[in-house]
């Protein structure tokens, strides 16, 4: 069976001039696919190697049999040539690169990036792709993951980070790896010499209230914090230019609907809790081990339904005249009492 690459072992191979002849990069996380590929372009080949020996093409413009033929070509006074299909989903014969892949150039490094979905791995091409080369699946990051990479990208980028500030920046970016690189970046510019990133820092470079924020309204929720849960709902419904309350929603659904989740576990520990919902480390799991202590499982069932009410009359289904401002205060009444 082929070798399954990771985005860490890929990078550590063309760090260590380790190349494959070809690397198939695809998936739902164009994040991935474009630091792989950006990384072969900016270093496989020296800068006056490239006009002769870097060679970019689009699906949408070209075929598996241009591809193919480009890549047969030798390199000129390099050890190799580099080929870039970008956009790859966009092309569409893909025949001629099941022969190719049989035997492809040994001094040719063909990257097919293919974003947003995945091409079919049962195929001839792709199985032979895999045999000789690189395949590599870049999937979308869940929520509880973002944590983990915040943390991994600023500890590489040799800083630190708090835990509320690593919130904090998930919560208000999403599960958009590339803007939350971007975000991590526009803070780290910015630092100190110690290279630590605070809750204040995130909210002065980012424009994150630390004090009215997801992470502040889930914590409140977690301990049935009445007015704490009511004033953020306030300041950020007084405050629409900051974030969206419906932004709120599809966060506050994940959180019960990973909590009832724990709430069947077997094992309710911090660990079994967190390998029961796939979290980063048993720490990530504290906030719904607390919850459980607050909210039974009819609570919780009720919860996820009134939040999904909630999210049908947000888009204006059965709802002509309720602001967002009240709605998710019926939402939190129903959620705390």
């Amino acid at each position: 069976m082929a070798e399954k690459h990771t985005y860490e072992s890929i990078m550590r191979d063309l760090k260590a001039r380790k190349f494959c002849p070809v690397y198939i990069l695809m998936g739902e996380e164009p994040y991935y696919i474009d630091q792989i590929a950006g990384y072969i372009e900016e270093h496989v080949l020296q800068p006056e190697e490239k006009d002769f020996n870097q060679t970019v093409v689009y699906g949408l413009e070209t075929s598996s049999a241009q591809v193919v033929d480009l890549s047969r070509r030798y390199p000129m006074m390099a050890e190799y040539q580099v080929v870039m299909l970008k956009e790859a989903q966009n092309m569409r014969s893909w025949d001629r690169f099941d022969k190719y892949f049989e035997n492809p150039s040994a001094s040719t490094i063909l990257v097919i990036c293919y974003k947003n979905k995945k091409l079919d791995t049962r195929k001839s091409f792709m199985k032979k792709a895999a045999q000789v080369g690189v395949v590599f699946d870049s999937p979308k990051k869940r929520e509880s993951e973002l944590p983990k990479f915040i943390e991994a990208y600023v500890k590489e980028k040799d800083a630190t980070i708090d835990r509320k500030a690593t919130e904090m920046i998930a919560d208000f970016v999403g599960a958009d790896l590339a803007r939350l690189a971007s975000e991590i970046d526009k803070v780290l510019i910015t630092l100190a010499d110690d290279r630590h990133i605070t809750p204040e820092i995130v909210e002065s470079k980012i424009g994150i209230s630390k004090d009215y924020n997801f992470f502040e309204l889930r914590e409140a929720i977690i301990r049935r914090d009445v007015l704490k849960a009511n004033r953020i709902v306030k300041y950020i419904d007084s405050n629409p230019k900051t974030v969206s309350l419906f932004s709120f929603l599809p966060q506050l659904f994940s959180f019960f609907q990973n909590l009832l989740i724990a709430q069947f576990a077997k094992d309710k520990s911090d660990r079994g809790v967190a390998a029961e919902l796939k979290l980063s480390s048993p720490w990530a799991a504290k906030d719904y081990i607390r919850a459980m202590g607050q909210y039974n499982v009819t609570q919780t069932m009720r919860i996820i339904r009134s939040i999904r009410q909630v999210d049908v009359k947000s888009k204006g289904v059965n709802n002509q005249n309720t602001t967002p401002g009240d709605l998710m205060k019926e939402l939190i009444f129903i959620i705390l009492h």
